[in-house]
């Protein structure tokens, strides 16, 4: 996407490397402002996720409920993973949902892209919508990775958002999308 705000832009000075770890790369540089003063800019780069919509043919949502220790509780999220170096998104939305829940998708479809924390990481979500979806083996979950796989209406994910149980934000946009998508013909 063009640049059409150039009086808004800060330019990279110096990047430096405070931290390296599996799966965030924290950084902190130095910036020249729009009205040319120095500022340092503190931010965490990430190699992007999908988030998959899965619609099972009688309608239902697939989400997965799983424990995110940052916020030291259990929270309800459609499926959804980190994209592997090199990997197209597509793949990354197709292996990721097979690996959560076991399911395939006969029909995908992009819907478009989400960053989750612009104030702080650079962060994109690409967000998929996959029809006739249909189980086809057991999960084959990451080592240290345990969740929950259940089914939810549409309505009844719109009612765990405004009950406050739905609180991710991946989750709420792709709901969003799953609104749009499946009942306003976007």
């Amino acid at each position: 996407m063009p640049d059409d705000y150039p009086h808004l832009r800060e330019e990279e000075l110096e990047s430096t490397q405070v931290f390296r770890g599996k799966l965030l790369d924290v950084r902190l540089d130095r910036v020249r402002l729009p009205d040319g003063a120095d500022c340092l800019r503190e931010y965490v780069r990430h190699q992007g996720a999908v988030v998959v919509i899965a619609q099972l043919d009688d309608g239902q949502l697939l989400f997965v409920r799983q424990h995110r220790y940052p916020l030291r509780r259990t929270i309800l999220e459609l499926p959804a993973g980190k994209i592997d170096a090199g990997e197209e998104i597509i793949d990354t939305a197709t292996r990721e949902l097979l690996e959560e829940t076991g399911h395939q998708a006969a029909e995908w479809r992009y819907l478009g892209v989400m960053h989750p924390c612009v104030g702080y990481s650079d962060e994109r979500i690409e967000i998929f919508l996959a029809r006739g979806v249909r189980r086809e083996a057991e999960p084959n979950l990451d080592s240290g990775e345990f969740l929950d796989v259940l089914s939810l209406s549409l309505e009844e994910a719109l009612a765990a958002v405004k009950s406050g149980e739905i609180t991710d934000a991946k989750t709420i946009t792709g709901l969003f999308w799953a609104e749009k998508a499946l009942l306003a013909g976007w």
